[in-house]
């Protein structure tokens, strides 16, 4: 399968390192508005934690392109992976499905919800598979989470808290987007997004929100603390993050659960188990490498095109539904 990568910052270089990990794949070409510097892209610092190396040899033959349209016409790929800026997601994904590629494009979907509409009905109409990198529903530990959730292990859940914070990003574009304030979506769109996205998959939409946000540098709502609750279930859930912090802060991440029988806690720091406790003992659950999610979801997205089958673990309708979410927490 020919794929190309579009934009060749954080995500672009996680999801090239990615496909070429991929049997099934060939990189075809990458895009960016800044060809020439692609190779240079490599030794700078353009995320805040590491999802895998690669060297100037490893795309040595891959071919680059500065104009989407140009590489979609002489590469005619099969897909097509979007990781621009949020406000192109939109204009670069309508261009890759109305050539004819399938497309999977980063989170936030787009934050004008009538453009996601769009694009989820053009994919339809081309029977191309559209998907969203949603990737917190592919680590390790945030399966097991729903895992518990589903199968009831430890009784039923009565309290969900999830976090996610990191210091105000400077690398890549980010610095330049502070100047075009709220374009970005700010924390809440592109990072606390991954917290709302994942517990309206395995809790539901809430019926109610009540919501704390603070400005930053990218938008009014650089921080968030929100409290959802659900009219027929006794289950109440916190969602906590933001980028507010100076730019060197540690990225984190991670959920506390209260189950009627036992309680569990995850943490960035130690990425590999979720502690799991009574009131009389503690244990390990091991749950491997959170990073594997970038890995499990470029996978998941081709195998449903070999298999012609809809990512029904991803759909694009429910990433958008995320983004509807993240506008009831304005």
């Amino acid at each position: 399968m020919k794929i190309v990568v579009v934009g060749f910052g954080f995500m672009g270089v996680t999801h090239t390192f990615n496909i070429l990990q991929n049997s099934n794949l060939q990189l075809v070409a990458i895009v960016d508005k800044n060809s020439e510097q692609v190779p240079e892209k490599l030794q700078e610092n353009l995320g805040n934690f590491s999802t895998g190396s690669l060297s100037q040899s490893d795309i040595a033959n891959v071919k680059v392109y500065s104009d989407l349209a140009e590489c979609l016409a002489a590469e005619d790929p099969d897909a097509c992976i979007i990781s621009v800026h949020t406000a192109l997601h939109y204009e670069m994904a309508k261009l890759a499905l109305m050539h004819g590629s399938h497309v999977f494009v980063e989170k936030p979907f787009c934050l004008d919800v009538s453009q996601g509409e769009e694009l989820i009905a053009l994919a339809r109409s081309k029977n191309k598979t559209l998907m969203v990198g949603q990737v917190v529903r592919f680590m390790p530990a945030y399966e097991k989470l729903k895992e518990l959730i589903d199968s009831k292990e430890l009784g039923e859940i009565e309290f969900l808290s999830m976090s996610r914070f990191s210091g105000v990003p400077t690398w890549g574009q980010w610095k330049e987007k502070q100047k075009d304030f709220g374009s970005s979506g700010g924390a809440l769109f592109d990072l606390v997004i991954h917290d709302i996205d994942y517990t309206q998959w395995v809790c539901g939409i809430p019926d109610e929100v009540n919501v704390t946000t603070l400005p930053g540098k990218l938008s009014n709502y650089d921080y968030v603390s929100a409290f959802w609750r659900y009219k027929n279930r006794s289950l109440v859930v916190k969602i906590e993050g933001g980028n507010t912090f100076h730019s060197s802060y540690p990225f984190q991440a991670g959920f506390s659960a209260r189950f009627s029988d036992a309680s569990i806690l995850y943490s960035w720091k130690d990425p590999g188990n979720i502690v799991v406790t009574t009131d009389t003992d503690t244990r390990l659950i091991p749950v491997g490498d959170g990073n594997q999610g970038f890995a499990n979801e470029l996978n998941y997205f081709v195998d449903s095109i070999i298999k012609n089958e809809i990512p029904e673990k991803c759909t694009a309708e429910s990433a958008l539904d995320a983004i509807r979410l993240c506008h009831r927490h304005v």
